[in-house]
């Protein structure tokens, strides 16, 4: 069920995206960027994991003047808070997500994504991702600006949820 909520919602933002560039409006160019993340891991998670680190990629489609489609790819890894015996908790993630991008103002932006979790480890399979963020672009040139976001994750799977405030700070292209 979960896999045809986000095929429809995907097929969806492109027939938007195709519609409203077929209308002939002027809008920004697509950007790409580059972003160190920090998770802070809540509830249950919290209770084993201290924090995560790691990078992601996001692509930026303007669709209107204050809204964009999003994709975004990263990798971040969790570390435990004990060792028990000689083993530590460590685990490694591989987010793809599609979303939406709403600027309330011209720097300030509220998002929203949803997608997968790969974890890296052997089978241990994916999980639906959900997150809703707000932000800050600061225009460093013409092409360029610093990237400044918070956000809600949650990751879900059948044998539970996994959640996390995420910081991101990154450089859009």
């Amino acid at each position: 069920m979960k896999k045809i909520f986000f095929l429809i919602l995907i097929a969806g933002l492109f027939q938007f995206a195709i519609v409203k560039a077929q209308s002939g409006s002027q809008i920004a160019e697509p950007r790409l960027g580059i972003g160190f993340d920090v998770g802070l891991p809540t509830g249950n998670f919290g209770d084993f994991a201290n924090y995560g680190t790691g990078g992601s990629i996001l692509y930026q489609h303007p669709i209107s003047e204050s809204l964009n489609i999003t994709g975004n790819v990263g990798y971040i890894r969790f570390n435990g808070k004990e060792t028990i015996g000689t083993l530590k908790y460590r685990q490694s993630f591989i987010p793809i997500k599609v979303g939406a991008r709403y600027f309330i103002t011209k720097n300030i932006y509220g998002t929203a994504e949803l997608g997968s979790s790969i974890a890296t480890a052997n089978d241990s399979g994916a999980s639906f991702i959900y997150t809703p963020g707000l932000g800050f672009e600061i225009p460093v040139s013409n092409t360029g600006s610093l990237d400044i976001g918070a956000r809600y994750e949650s990751w879900t799977k059948n044998t539970g949820t996994l959640s996390f405030v995420g910081l991101r700070a990154g450089y859009n292209f």
